[in-house]
């Protein structure tokens, strides 16, 4: 495998025969997701049983599975739960990667087509049921605690200092980006700002950290034929206040999630709770850094070409972070009633 590169086609078809005892017939790259560290497939077998297949660099920890299955089998049915190898392992060390396997759901992501009211309600339940379970304490120190690192508004401050030249003549959406964040500089050094003032705000104000998923947006809640719901792409569980969830919920990542009436219905779902704003805001602000930092990443500092990614799309899911009504938008006016 080369440096940088996903294992080929051909290593992930072997990887399921050895260790899964899955016959592949076809092996499909699915696009979606800005992940530049992942990749996703759907494999079909000589029987024609469908899977997904989920390539990320990194091996992650069987922690995450064993929440997964502990939110399983405490009643919330929005999870899907991982293939077993033969071994009985559910994630797959191959080379500096991890694979992991789960059953094909046919269907359609938050992005693509809106929840209805009752979908809203189940979301919302499905979220206050994982906000309250109690993660049992031999667990606890296996999972990420929320600690307000300033790392990403470090490196959209440390990005900004070291911008050196002009990319190639040749590399139109490099120059296209790299034009886009010249002029909105001041846009994003007051997000930088604010999140860091925020930040300081809000560690004065002690909250209780329950269960998040970390990363529930439209894109990862799936909506299948039956119009049921399930919410996928648990990598990242931390432990945190409940509006590092609750932030997604009106907060237009990707345009979308945007409407009054669509928090309605959710918190109708969710439940009676009290929001720390300035808490929400943060989160807001801070999530939009991140994005910043690692598009960054991806349209000017990447080395190799990664098949897996479209950087056209990503330059386009990058410029609408600042559209009327995106995440910015809102991030401001969030901003906004937390110093009412």
């Amino acid at each position: 495998m080369i440096d940088g590169h996903f294992p080929s086609d051909r290593c992930i078809i072997d990887c399921l025969r050895a260790s899964y005892g899955i016959e592949v017939k076809s092996i499909t790259p699915l696009s979606g997701g800005a992940d530049m560290n992942a990749a996703i497939y759907k494999v079909e077998t000589r029987d024609r049983s469908p899977y997904f297949v989920k390539l990320k660099h990194g091996c992650e920890s069987d922690i995450n599975v064993t929440i997964l299955e502990l939110l399983h089998r405490n009643g919330i049915q929005q999870i899907i739960l991982p293939i077993k190898t033969i071994q009985g392992r559910s994630i797959l060390p191959i080379g500096d990667f991890c694979l992991i396997i789960y059953p094909f759901i046919e269907g359609v992501n938050g992005f693509s087509r809106k929840l209805t009211d009752n979908q809203w309600m189940m979301l919302g339940k499905a979220l206050r049921q994982v906000h309250d379970f109690d993660v049992p304490s031999s667990l606890l120190k296996h999972i990420r605690h929320e600690t307000y690192s300033p790392k990403w508004r470090q490196a959209v401050c440390s990005l900004y200092a070291n911008i050196q030249g002009e990319p190639a003549s040749n590399d139109v959406i490099a120059l296209n980006f790299l034009n886009f964040i010249k002029e909105h500089r001041w846009v994003i050094q007051r997000l930088v700002d604010r999140a860091e003032q925020l930040c300081y705000t809000i560690k004065e104000q002690p909250a209780k950290f329950v269960l998040c998923h970390s990363d529930i947006h439209g894109g990862n809640v799936l909506i299948n034929g039956s119009d049921t719901i399930y919410i996928v792409d648990w990598d990242e569980p931390i432990m945190a206040p409940k509006e590092r969830d609750l932030m997604f919920i009106g907060g237009g990542i990707a345009n979308v999630w945007n409407d009054p009436q669509e928090e309605v219905s959710f918190y109708k779902g969710y439940g009676n709770t009290d929001i720390n704003i300035s808490i929400l805001a943060y989160y807001r602000h801070e999530r939009i850094v991140e994005d910043i930092a690692e598009y960054w990443q991806a349209l000017l500092l990447t080395n190799f070409d990664n098949i897996h990614n479209n950087r056209s799309e990503m330059y386009k899911q990058f410029i609408s972070m600042f559209d009327p009504q995106g995440v910015v938008d809102i991030a401001f006016k969030t901003d906004k009633v937390s110093q009412a």
